[in-house]
């Protein structure tokens, strides 16, 4: 490992040799290949399908794994998956998520799936990827999956094969026999055949594969963005910017000697990169607790002891995760944490004060995004890091706060702590292609630069900073609002986890801010009394928000992001359902959804026969925000 606590350490890194002799893997199964022969006997992967510390759990070697994934991909290839073919996998974390990862990066392009979408939009991933094979989890108690499979497939004819797992294996007896006697009975209504994974692999060749790799850098994942913005759209990774995410994280932080519990999904970036793919290089051990992670039944109340079960060095969170271990006893020896690595939103510097005194782990806040393969910055492990900061650019990154145009001119390039876009440039990008739709690509460089939506700042210590996102300015009159000021003062109160600011339809000012908010367990303040806080909290006075709501719980992403959407749909909602009454209209919004176009559109039902469309245009014609008419 290399010390990394400044710019001059990332800048001296830099200059010891160029980036392509770093590694000498290839592809990567070829590193995979090499962790093996180096860390055979050591501990790859565990899976426990419950949360409990004393619960089944099974562990795979560096050489076992190896075998696995050499055995999956050969399979891959036997069932007509070449080189720019696509398996998609729709799982959620167990050992055959990484096995199918590793080796649908092998056999052709692997496309992880996020299992909690509707299967709607799980049949347009689906499609636009133009997937060959499918592995997914076999009927399981309690789980829709299978069945959300199913439902996609039938609108997805290119699948030819699914591949189904089967996670009662896990189960010990009784309970094993039981579920399989009450699983639900499994759902058809597509042509593709239906395997079951395990036993397709076990009749692999687990020795060497059966094919050659090409050796070109190909891209080797479609990875579908699961933000808090919009549509999802699909990014392409190539292996050399998977090798780099493991090759930069084991350069300044990682060894083989570490414990990485992992309770975040296979299928985002997140995981699958800056975690799984760190193993890979370094020879570290990755953890994973029941398929659902950090959602899964007990594992917030056996965090703790699951740290102490498997002597983790590292945790790795997102500040929601944060917020609710922080509503938990620490209950178990953790001495031998050594970092907190957090990431997908800003964490609160109210949540980090109080998570760092709690637990005396060092968080280290970092910063990464799905088009470019994950990784950007990270505050340092030694040294100075700077509390709201998401820390300096990696080595062979490059961060740049610019004022664009919307092809991508470059209108400025800011100075030393003025916000604008943070654009940057690292061996994850894809230049040019980053999206597998080009029409995407339009207007999403600055150069060789990608322009991430994020606004920020860089300031004299070469440290980056996030002030919001592009798309999630509050625009009022005019005025641009930073949803982070909101976020930031009410985020202060001691009886808050979690706020979510959005700028709601206004007929006079376009946007007005408000501010959705889920209390910390037990807390009793109301919102008015948090109305008020905000008041003498927030000191833009434009900022303060025309509408505070409480909810029992924020809407959120698979990994902890809240997803601001929702709340936006819930606001034009109400805003629009309001301006309607007040107008006599008997009508109101029986949905809101996103159009890739007009973005998110108000869906209408007339509640009496003799409302006319000029009755709503008068209601709702200062609104920005399009409606339409149910069908």
């Amino acid at each position: 490992m290399t010390n990394m606590s400044t710019l001059a350490d990332k800048i001296a890194i830099e200059q010891v040799m160029p980036i392509e002799k770093r590694w000498t893997a290839r592809t990567v199964y070829e590193q995979l290949a090499q962790t093996a022969q180096t860390h055979g006997n050591r501990p790859a992967t565990t899976f426990q399908i419950k949360s409990g510390p004393k619960d089944k759990a099974e562990t795979h070697t560096w050489a076992q794994l190896l075998g696995k994934v050499t055995q999956a991909a050969n399979l891959f290839r036997s069932l007509g998956v070449g080189d720019d073919d696509v398996v998609a996998y729709l799982l959620p974390n167990a050992n055959e998520a990484v096995i199918t990862l590793l080796a649908g990066a092998t056999a052709g392009i692997v496309n992880p799936i996020n299992p909690l979408m509707e299967p709607e939009k799980i049949a347009s991933i689906l499609r636009d990827t133009n997937a060959k094979v499918l592995v997914t989890l076999a009927p399981m108690p309690k789980s829709d999956v299978a069945e959300l499979a199913a439902l996609a497939c039938a609108e997805a004819p290119n699948v030819e094969t699914i591949l189904e797992v089967d996670l009662t294996r896990y189960l010990s007896p009784p309970v094993s026999w039981i579920a399989k006697l009450i699983r639900p009975k499994a759902v058809r209504g597509h042509d593709a055949n239906v395997l079951n994974f395990n036993a397709e692999i076990a009749k692999m060749n687990a020795k060497a594969l059966d094919f050659a790799e090409p050796q070109n850098d190909k891209i080797a994942a479609y990875f579908h963005t699961g933000g808090t913005t919009g549509m999802p759209k699909i990014a392409q990774h190539r292996h050399s910017g998977m090798i780099y995410n493991g090759w930069v994280s084991t350069e300044i932080l990682f060894s083989e000697k570490d414990v990485l519990l992992a309770p975040l999904p296979l299928f985002h970036v997140f995981a699958a990169y800056p975690i799984l793919m760190t193993a890979v290089v370094s020879g570290a051990h990755m953890v994973m607790p029941t398929p659902q992670g950090y959602r899964g039944d007990g594992v917030f109340d056996n965090f703790w002891k699951l740290v102490e079960r498997y002597k983790a060095t590292f945790m790795v969170m997102v500040p929601t995760a944060a917020g609710a271990l922080m509503q938990r006893k620490i209950n178990a020896d953790v001495s031998s944490l050594k970092y907190a690595l957090c990431g997908s939103a800003p964490l609160p510097v109210e949540l980090f004060r109080r998570f760092e005194e709690a637990t005396n782990v060092r968080i280290l806040e970092g910063y990464g995004m799905t088009e470019a393969t994950c990784l950007i910055s990270c505050n340092p492990a030694t040294g100075e890091r700077k509390i709201g900061s998401v820390g300096l650019p990696f080595p062979y990154t490059d961060a740049k706060i610019l004022h664009c145009d919307d092809k991508g001119e470059i209108i400025k390039e800011c100075g030393t702590d003025e916000v604008g876009e943070i654009c940057i440039s690292n061996p994850g990008v894809v230049v040019g292609a980053t999206y597998t739709d080009s029409s995407m690509n339009v207007g999403l460089f600055a150069g060789d630069f990608l322009r991430t939506g994020d606004l920020g700042r860089i300031d004299s210590d070469g440290f980056v900073f996030i002030t919001g996102r592009a798309k999630d300015l509050i625009i009022r009159g005019g005025h641009n609002i930073d949803p982070a000021t909101i976020e930031e003062a009410l985020s202060g109160h001691r009886e808050v986890a979690f706020v979510g600011a959005i700028g709601q339809p206004d007929a006079h000012s376009g946007e007005l801010p408000a501010a959705y908010v889920e209390l910390v367990a037990g807390a009793t303040v109301t919102e008015s009394a948090l109305m008020a806080y905000a008041e003498e909290h927030i000191g833009e006075r434009a900022a303060i928000p025309k509408h505070l709501e409480i909810m029992d719980e924020l809407p959120k992403t698979a990994v902890g992001k809240i997803f601001k959407p929702d709340l936006r749909a819930s606001a034009i909602t109400r805003v629009f359902d309001k301006a309607l009454r007040d107008a006599g209209v008997e009508a109101h919004v029986t949905r809101v959804f996103e159009d890739k176009k007009r973005g998110l559109v108000a869906e209408l039902v007339a509640d009496n026969a003799s409302v006319t469309d000029d009755g709503v245009r008068q209601a709702l014609g200062n609104y920005s925000r399009p409606w339409q008419w149910a069908e």
